[in-house]
C-alpha cells in the first residue's frame, strides 16, 4: 500500500458563529460601522463579530464585541433573524444602548492593519436611511428595510429565543 492508497476522511469544517447587533440609541437613531478600503466603495455593517470558544453563548459574545469595538453596553432586547447554514451562522439580535466611546474601543480588530478605516455613524432608525447606504450582508439590510415600512418598529419583530 502506497501512500495515495490511503484515504483520510475529511475533517468537517468547524462551525463559525458571528453575532451582530441593530444597536439602537436613546434618539431612536441606529449605530452602523462604516467601512472603507482603498480603491472600494465604502459600505456598512452592524456592531459585532465572531463568537470566541470562551463565549458561553451568543448573546454573550455580543456584549464582548459591543464591549471592545464601541466601548458600551447593549441592553439586549431579543433575537430577530438567524441566517447562514451549518458551517457559518449569523445572529442579529436588536438591542438598545445608551453609553459608547468609539474612541475607547479595545478589541483585537481595532490595531488590524488591512488597508482600511472603521468609523461609527449613526442613522435615523427609517427605512429611507439604511436604504441610502450599502448595509451588509443585503440581506440583513433587506430584512431590517422590510421590517421598518411594514412595521414602523423593530421592537414589534418576534424573539426568537426560545420561550420568549
Amino acid at each position: 500500500m502506497t501512500p495515495d492508497d490511503v484515504s483520510f476522511p475529511q475533517q468537517e469544517k468547524p462551525m463559525t458563529e458571528r453575532v451582530r447587533a441593530a444597536l439602537i440609541t436613546p434618539a431612536t437613531e441606529i449605530l452602523l460601522i462604516r467601512r472603507t478600503r482603498a480603491g472600494a466603495a465604502p459600505y456598512w455593517v452592524l456592531p459585532g463579530g465572531q463568537r470566541a470558544n470562551s463565549d458561553a453563548s451568543p448573546e454573550d459574545a455580543l456584549r464582548r464585541e459591543i464591549h471592545e469595538g464601541l466601548a458600551g453596553e447593549p441592553e439586549i432586547d431579543r433575537l430577530i433573524q438567524i441566517t447562514g447554514d451549518t458551517h457559518d451562522r449569523q445572529y442579529l439580535y436588536l438591542a438598545r444602548i445608551t453609553h459608547w466611546s468609539f474612541t475607547d474601543r479595545t478589541g483585537p480588530g481595532i490595531s488590524r492593519h488591512d488597508g482600511g478605516t472603521y468609523e461609527l455613524d449613526r442613522l435615523p432608525l427609517t427605512a429611507a436611511a439604511l436604504a441610502a447606504v450599502d448595509l451588509k450582508p443585503a440581506q440583513t439590510a433587506a430584512f431590517l428595510s422590510k421590517a421598518l415600512t411594514a412595521r414602523g418598529s423593530l421592537f414589534t419583530l418576534s424573539d426568537l429565543r426560545c420561550g420568549r
